[in-house]
């Protein structure tokens, strides 16, 4: 439970990095930031939903053949 306590981030912890961020990137270039960060989620979300996808129909064409004895 300690190590819990030591690792948590406070408020302070917090407004530091934001600090720290502004004074590293400036603020013209932090949205250029977030945005990049932004779209590089939205396709890892596509890339994984696709995956599973693919997952689902690939155990769907499995369950078929299983059913018709070709396996």
């Amino acid at each position: 439970m300690e190590a819990f306590i030591t690792l948590a981030i406070g408020v302070w912890q917090i407004v530091v990095i934001v600090l720290i961020v502004l004074l590293l990137f400036g603020g013209r270039k932090i949205p250029e930031l977030m945005r990049g960060v932004g779209q590089g989620m939205k396709e890892f979300k596509k890339a994984t939903s696709e995956d599973a996808d693919d997952d689902i129909v690939d155990d769907t064409e499995d369950a078929k053949k299983i059913k018709d004895g070709k396996e």
